[in-house]
């Protein structure tokens, strides 16, 4: 997922985005746990994007106050 992608979306679908990416996040830490991930190189993948949608509606929310 790009900044790009992520700055196109309004309020209410960054925070259902944050909640898909923290599921995902769950279920790999899961998977890893038990022994079934296949792709580790996504669990680092799903932290960025988490931590980007984070940023961007942080950014967001500050625009709108200023």
């Amino acid at each position: 997922m790009k900044a790009e992608e992520v700055r196109g979306l309004t309020a209410d679908q960054l925070k259902d985005k944050l909640a898909d990416l923290k599921k995902e996040q769950f279920n790999l830490r899961f998977q890893k746990a038990t022994g079934q991930l296949e792709k580790s190189s996504r669990v680092n993948e799903v932290r960025k994007d988490i931590a980007r949608v984070k940023t961007i509606a942080r950014q967001a929310a500050e625009a709108k106050k200023a």
